[in-house]
Protein backbone atom coordinates (compact mmCIF):
# COMPACT_ATOMS: atom_id res chain seq x y z
CA UNK A 1 0.00 0.00 0.00
CA UNK A 2 0.97 3.81 -0.64
CA UNK A 3 1.97 6.10 2.03
CA UNK A 4 -1.37 7.38 2.80
CA UNK A 5 -3.27 4.01 3.11
CA UNK A 6 -0.11 2.96 5.27
CA UNK A 7 -0.44 6.19 7.55
CA UNK A 8 -4.14 5.63 7.92
CA UNK A 9 -3.47 1.56 8.18
CA UNK A 10 -0.82 2.06 10.96
CA UNK A 11 -2.06 5.22 13.01
CA UNK A 12 1.22 6.82 12.35
CA UNK A 13 1.33 10.03 10.06
CA UNK A 14 3.01 10.24 6.16
CA UNK A 15 5.45 12.56 7.98
CA UNK A 16 5.87 10.06 10.81
CA UNK A 17 6.20 7.17 8.44
CA UNK A 18 9.05 8.99 6.22
CA UNK A 19 10.84 9.91 9.39
CA UNK A 20 11.05 6.49 10.31
CA UNK A 21 12.53 5.53 6.97
CA UNK A 22 15.21 8.28 7.45
CA UNK A 23 16.08 6.78 10.58
CA UNK A 24 16.47 3.26 9.61
CA UNK A 25 13.51 1.88 11.50
CA UNK A 26 11.60 0.59 8.14
CA UNK A 27 12.85 -0.03 4.54
CA UNK A 28 9.42 0.73 2.61
CA UNK A 29 10.04 -0.86 -1.08
CA UNK A 30 9.07 1.66 -3.93
CA UNK A 31 7.65 1.51 -7.36
CA UNK A 32 9.36 2.84 -10.59
CA UNK A 33 8.00 6.27 -9.92
CA UNK A 34 9.68 6.25 -6.39
CA UNK A 35 6.35 6.07 -4.51
CA UNK A 36 7.25 4.13 -1.22
CA UNK A 37 4.87 0.37 -0.98
CA UNK A 38 4.15 -0.50 2.80
CA UNK A 39 3.36 -4.58 3.46
CA UNK A 40 1.76 -5.99 6.18
CA UNK A 41 5.16 -6.80 8.12
CA UNK A 42 6.08 -2.73 7.68
CA UNK A 43 2.90 -1.89 9.28
CA UNK A 44 3.73 -4.03 11.94
CA UNK A 45 7.02 -2.87 12.62
CA UNK A 46 5.50 0.53 12.51
CA UNK A 47 3.21 0.14 15.23
CA UNK A 48 6.09 -1.45 17.80
CA UNK A 49 8.20 1.74 17.19
CA UNK A 50 4.99 3.95 17.56
CA UNK A 51 4.37 1.82 21.25
CA UNK A 52 8.17 2.64 21.60
CA UNK A 53 8.02 6.05 20.65
CA UNK A 54 4.96 6.66 22.88
CA UNK A 55 6.82 5.05 25.81
CA UNK A 56 9.11 7.75 25.84
CA UNK A 57 12.33 5.82 24.22
CA UNK A 58 14.38 7.91 21.93
CA UNK A 59 14.55 6.88 18.33
CA UNK A 60 18.44 5.87 18.83
CA UNK A 61 17.03 2.99 21.46
CA UNK A 62 14.48 2.04 19.27
CA UNK A 63 16.63 1.49 16.51
CA UNK A 64 19.08 -0.64 18.76
CA UNK A 65 16.28 -2.64 20.39
CA UNK A 66 13.86 -3.06 17.36
CA UNK A 67 15.67 -6.40 15.65
CA UNK A 68 15.09 -7.95 19.42
CA UNK A 69 11.48 -7.21 19.75
CA UNK A 70 10.21 -7.60 15.85
CA UNK A 71 12.45 -10.92 15.09
CA UNK A 72 12.02 -14.28 16.57
CA UNK A 73 14.97 -13.57 18.51
CA UNK A 74 14.39 -13.66 22.53
CA UNK A 75 14.87 -10.49 24.57
CA UNK A 76 17.38 -11.96 26.70
CA UNK A 77 19.87 -11.25 24.47
CA UNK A 78 19.60 -8.18 24.55
CA UNK A 79 23.16 -6.67 25.66
CA UNK A 80 23.35 -5.47 29.36
CA UNK A 81 25.02 -2.49 28.48
CA UNK A 82 21.95 -1.72 26.35
CA UNK A 83 19.58 -2.56 29.04
CA UNK A 84 21.48 -0.88 31.52
CA UNK A 85 20.96 2.87 29.32
CA UNK A 86 17.36 2.03 29.00
CA UNK A 87 17.13 1.84 32.26
CA UNK A 88 19.39 4.75 32.89
CA UNK A 89 16.67 6.92 30.78
CA UNK A 90 13.52 5.05 32.65
CA UNK A 91 15.16 6.61 35.91
CA UNK A 92 15.94 10.49 34.54
CA UNK A 93 11.89 10.08 33.61
CA UNK A 94 11.49 9.10 37.28
CA UNK A 95 13.06 11.86 37.95
CA UNK A 96 11.25 14.25 35.77
CA UNK A 97 8.20 12.99 36.92
CA UNK A 98 9.21 13.46 40.34
CA UNK A 99 10.07 17.03 39.60
CA UNK A 100 6.74 17.91 37.99
CA UNK A 101 5.25 16.34 40.66
CA UNK A 102 7.10 18.71 42.70
CA UNK A 103 5.99 21.90 40.77
CA UNK A 104 2.25 20.53 40.71
CA UNK A 105 2.06 20.24 44.27
CA UNK A 106 3.49 23.69 44.88
CA UNK A 107 1.38 25.13 42.46
CA UNK A 108 -1.54 23.44 44.21
CA UNK A 109 -0.61 25.46 47.69
CA UNK A 110 -0.31 28.70 46.18
CA UNK A 111 -3.72 28.07 44.57
CA UNK A 112 -5.25 26.93 47.71
CA UNK A 113 -3.39 29.73 49.38
CA UNK A 114 -4.38 32.49 47.17
CA UNK A 115 -8.46 31.00 47.24
CA UNK A 116 -8.28 31.19 50.81
CA UNK A 117 -6.71 34.90 50.78
CA UNK A 118 -4.20 33.74 53.12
Amino acid sequence: MKISEAAKASGASARALRHYEEAGLITPERCANGYRLYSADILDRVRVIRFLVESGLPVRLIKEVLPYITASTSPNRVCAEFLAEVEGYRDRLAERVASLVAQQSALDAFLGAARSGA
